[in-house]
């Protein structure tokens, strides 16, 4: 047959490195590149958990009661704080990988990565302004 190749003892293989399970752990770059992508599990529990509360409000009143006296549970808030300080280094860890996967021109040059930068943290922080400014009023 043209073109297939059949095993044989003598066949060369490809020379293919072990890595260890644990490479993520040799350098500090790598273990924070891990710790990115595990983040996304916080981030998925954090909307699970705003949907809970958008279902509990819809309840009434005392459904909402019962979902805050649920969410005071020592475990529940401690996974709830974990996820906060999480989903922070996951946004942080976004906005700073932003300058390097988009590339901004205006008038015909490229815009600095910093302020690329600069506008993700300024829009950050305008939307949680405005956020608390309609949930305090």
């Amino acid at each position: 047959m043209a073109g297939s190749h059949v095993y044989t003892d003598y066949h060369p293989r490809w020379l293919r490195q072990r890595v260890s399970t644990y490479w993520w752990l040799q350098k500090a770059s790598y273990f924070a590149f891990i710790l990115r992508e595990a983040t996304c599990f916080f981030v998925a529990w954090a909307v699970v958990y705003l949907l809970l509360l958008v279902n509990a409000v819809r309840g009434g009143a005392g459904r909402y009661a019962e979902f805050l006296a649920a969410s005071a549970a020592p475990g529940l808030l401690t996974v709830n704080v974990i996820s906060f300080f999480l989903l922070t280094y996951h946004a942080v860890t976004f906005f700073q990988a932003a300058p390097q996967a988009m590339v901004v021109h205006a008038r015909g040059r490229r815009v600095p990565p910093q302020l690329v930068l600069a506008g993700h943290y300024a829009a950050w922080g305008v939307i949680s302004l405005a956020l608390w400014w309609v949930l305090s009023a």
